[in-house]
């Protein structure tokens, strides 16, 4: 089930990470990830994934934003993205 209104949220947050290069990270992946072939949307929406992933934690156990955790978890990316769907597949 896909929630497009939050879906849209979080790309807004990714749009606006690029535009004001904050954390660099996100304008990084995002030109890595076209670099491999993916489209801009396609890669906008891995790592709207890993910020979601972020979120949760930080709302989870009630912790501030950590960059370097974010960052690291979108260097990773394509293939943190397929290890998400393994696990999802195994739950």
């Amino acid at each position: 089930m896909v929630n497009y209104k939050f879906k849209s949220h979080l790309l807004e947050v990714v749009d606006n990470q690029i535009k004001q290069d904050d954390p660099k990270c996100t304008n990084k992946t995002l030109a890595r990830l076209v670099d491999l072939g993916f489209e801009e949307q396609v890669s906008k929406e891995m790592i709207a994934t890993v910020l979601t992933e972020e979120i949760y934690v930080v709302m989870k156990y009630q912790e501030t934003f950590n960059e370097k955790r974010y960052c690291k978890k979108m260097a990773l990316l394509p293939e943190y993205i397929e290890g998400i769907e393994k696990r999802k597949v195994i739950m």
